[in-house]
């Protein structure tokens, strides 16, 4: 006997959801050539704005208002995650919904001050004109000593990278709690309907 399944997440929602996963990763991998750091950072951001626009406007399961909950709900859903015994949503849970606006943030965060970054350091890209190069006399066997941005937009991609674990983390649990493989599940957009 098979279970019934129902459309849980729009194929809009899993490609962003994917290609993000892929520019985050890609992006961890290869700091250089810049070029493809730079251009796969583009994408990420643009994969945020489109998210982000879906979240308001798109079908009812990738909405905002319909799994972004407060921390009580959140700290009740884990706390019942960790004994197993949490409730089972259709649509993200309370945590997934936490998370998502977590990831969202910090990947946002990443790329804005990894833009401002190449600004400062290269005198290029989108925030260059808002954003002064910072001058480095070069003499041999010198190096240029990053801005701080450059920092901050390290320290923001690392943070990202513990979140991105820890949604895995997540996911894994609650496919083990729920009996249902969640990584399928955004792959197809469907889950079983009880």
């Amino acid at each position: 006997m098979t279970l019934a399944k129902i459309q849980v997440w729009d194929p809009f929602i899993r490609t962003i959801h994917w290609l993000l996963a892929a520019t985050v990763l890609l992006n961890w991998l290869a700091d250089s050539p810049l070029w493809l750091h730079t251009w796969s950072g583009y994408l990420a951001a643009t994969l945020i704005a489109l998210r982000v626009l879906w979240g308001f406007i798109g079908p009812e399961n990738a909405r905002f208002r319909r799994f972004v909950r407060g921390p009580y709900a959140v700290f009740g859903y884990l706390a019942g995650l960790v004994r197993l015994s949490s409730q089972r949503y259709i649509g993200h849970s309370p945590a997934g919904g936490a998370m998502i606006v977590a990831l969202l943030v910090m990947v946002a965060a990443t790329a804005g001050t990894g833009m401002a970054s190449l600004a400062a350091m290269e005198g290029h890209g989108p925030l260059s004109a808002v954003v002064e190069r910072v001058p480095f006399p070069r003499t041999l066997g010198q190096r240029r000593p990053p801005p701080l941005i450059r920092e901050v937009h390290q320290v923001l991609a690392n943070v990202t990278l513990a979140l991105v674990v820890l949604h895995v983390a997540g996911v894994v649990l609650a496919s083990f709690a729920h009996r249902e493989n969640l990584i399928v599940a955004m792959i197809t957009g469907r889950k079983r309907s009880e």
